[in-house]
Formats: C-alpha cells, structure tokens, sequence
C-alpha cells in the first residue's frame, strides 16, 4: 500500500514539470525583459553604462522634451491609424471571406488555403516582395496601372509621406486577411445551424440576418479579433522595418511606438551611433501600459455588455 502511495504521488509530481520548460522559457523571454525595462527606465544611461538614478526624468522627457514628445505623439497617432485601417479593410475582408467559405461556395477549401497562404511566409519576406512591388519606376504596381491607362494614378508609394502609411498598413491587411479569416469561420461555425435554419423560414435574409443573427452570436470572435487587432497595432515593427527601415521614414510619416522605441533605443535618441537605453526602456514601459490597459478594458466592457444581452 505505501509503494502504490509513493507511485501514484510520484505520477502526479511528474504530471506537474511537463510545464516547467515552457514555463522557464516564458520567465527568461518574456518577464524578465518587462521587469528589466522597468528598472532601466529610472535610470541614466551612458551607453550601455548603467548611470544615476533619475526617477521619473526619463518619462517626463518623453512627455516634454523636444524633439521626444513631438515624435511621441506622432507615432501613437500612426499606431491608431494602422489600428483603424485594419478593423476597416483587413477585418472586413476577412469576414466577408469567411462567409463566403462558411456559405459553401464552390472551392471553398481551395479558397481557405489561398487566402490563408500569405501568412505563412516571413514578415520581412513579404515586405522585401511589396517593396520591389511598390518601386515608383518598375513595381508591378505601377506598371500595372500604367498598361491599363491610370497613369495619374501611379505614385511613390513609398517615398510620398502622403501614401507611404497607407501603402504598408494596406500590405499588412492583406498579409493578415488569412489569419482573421480563420477566427471569423471559427465563430461562424459555432452557431446553431438550427438558429440559421429558423431565422431564414422566418424571412431573415442576407444583410438583415447578418446583422441581427450572425454578428451577435459571434461576440466572442469580434471581441478576440479586435483585441488581437489593437495589440498588433500598436507592437507594428517587423513590415515598416523591412519596408521603410527604423528612420520612419519619409520624414517620420512610417513612424510608430515600436520603430521609435526601436531607433532611441538601440540607434540613439536622433538615430545616430549613440543609445538612450534609459529613454527607450520609458517608452518600452509605456507602450506596455497603454496596450494593456486598452486591451483590458476593451475586454472588460464589451464581456459585460454581452453578459447583459
């Protein structure tokens, strides 16, 4: 009886460390760099010489200190602009899309496939193919436009600080439409097809059944698209990066909170040879602050607004 005691508690002690590995990976990539971030921001940093101690003097620089608060703001304007044009086209699309698979259309696995293979090529490949596709002089873009007679149409895409955000927060919707997709088929699948069913016997149609069936039945999809949406917002590195490099440029117009980070942090406070390791770690902890917050409250309302109905 004791030796099936000690081998039942050892079966149950062994269950426990299958976790542990990934647990020590999370601690040393994840934790440990938010909780580094914090001590670094109160401090003065000469190069990657820890400095004296300045309390909150780097996150009023941020705030207050030219040319910091100008490119501060400027950036988390850009970061809400990327945020809105992929609710807008990349999630809009992708619902459409996933309706579409959803309604069996005629190669609707096929169609799965296709619109979910961007996604699984590398960000900075994908930004390498846009960029020559984008080129002012032989992009396909343009010559394409070009061939078909919209020559007023073809631009710098990204030399023109009018278009260049546009043009990769466009790039990154198409390259995030497959992703969605599935989430949208996902809470498409989860409702009753019997509810379906009855809405339709009853007159409940196209737009209208969208709208007052399938979408309200979906709430928990949208809330997790739309989070996930928010949070990849505002960490958008990877595609400005391969596209536009860490200056955001032309002239700050590719800028956001993770490139700025980025370029004060480890380029210097002007993109030079010098770091502001001090002032970057701020910026670190803000962005923190302001994604999680967001993203819990946007989580908190919209659960109990659902409770409610």
């Amino acid at each position: 009886m004791n030796n099936f005691a000690k081998s039942s508690w050892w079966k149950k002690g062994a269950v426990h460390l299958f976790p542990v590995p990934a647990l020590a990976v999370y601690i040393l990539f994840v934790i440990y760099p938010i909780l580094s971030a914090f001590g670094y921001s109160f401090y003065d940093w000469k190069g990657l010489t820890r400095g004296e101690f300045v309390g909150l003097g780097n996150f009023v620089s941020l705030f207050t200190k030219e040319p910091f608060n100008h490119l501060f703001w400027n950036a988390f304007g850009h970061n809400l602009y990327y945020f809105a044009v992929e609710m807008a086209v990349q999630n809009v699309i992708a619902f459409v899309l996933a309706y579409l698979v959803y309604s069996k259309l005629k190669g609707s696995n096929f169609l799965k496939m296709a619109y979910f293979l961007p996604r699984l090529l590398s960000v900075i490949v994908v930004g390498f193919l846009w960029k020559l596709m984008l080129n002012p002089n032989n992009g396909i873009v343009n010559v394409l436009l070009k061939k078909i007679g919209l020559v007023s149409w073809a631009k710098p895409w990204l030399g023109d600080p009018a278009y260049a955000l546009t043009s990769i927060t466009l790039v990154n919707s198409w390259f995030g439409i497959g992703f969605s997709m599935l989430i949208f088929l996902a809470g498409l699948h989860a409702i009753s097809t019997e509810v379906i069913e009855a809405a339709r016997l009853d007159g409940v149609k196209g737009l209208r059944l969208i709208r007052s069936i399938i979408l309200p039945m979906m709430s928990q999809s949208l809330i997790i698209i739309t989070v996930f949406t928010f949070i990849h917002a505002f960490e958008a590195f990877e595609l400005i990066y391969a596209m536009e490099g860490s200056q955001g440029e032309p002239y700050n117009s590719t800028d956001t909170l993770a490139v700025f980070f980025y370029r004060i942090a480890f380029g210097g406070s002007s993109g030079g040879d010098s770091v502001a390791l001090g002032l970057g770690s701020a910026l670190a902890v803000v962005l923190f602050f302001i994604i999680a917050t967001i993203s819990a409250l946007f989580l908190y309302f919209t659960r109990n607004q659902s409770s409610q109905h």
